[in-house]
């Protein structure tokens, strides 16, 4: 028994080289299945992708990588900004250190 394909993963994914689905016994009564014709049009909107339409996830990746590179690059600012306020607060006091020992020093 060759199997070339399943519903799930057919052997192609072209509609038009797909074979058409059949009522698997000739007793099924009249109207249970769908007839075996395809409706005009439906396979020129299933092919009908137009290159932006699959452009779209790469665009979309494309922006969520800059929104997420800029998030990274004022997140650097900010941690820089912090260092550099803590930096100037120990420079801060250092001076004040330095005006009293000097102070001290000139009052003896």
């Amino acid at each position: 028994m060759n199997i070339f394909g399943t519903i799930d993963r057919p052997l192609t994914h072209d509609p038009k080289k797909q074979a058409p689905m059949k009522p698997s016994t000739p007793s099924e009564p009249a109207g249970s299945a769908i007839p075996d014709f395809t409706t005009p049009g439906a396979t020129e909107s299933r092919q009908n992708r137009t290159r932006e339409m699959q452009l779209i996830p790469e665009a979309l990746a494309r922006a969520h990588m800059h929104e997420r590179l800029q998030d990274a690059e004022r997140e650097r600012r900010a941690v820089r900004l912090a260092t550099a306020r803590r930096m100037q607060r120990r420079a801060e006091r250092a001076s004040m250190r330095a005006r009293r020992a000097l102070a001290i020093a000139v009052m003896q």
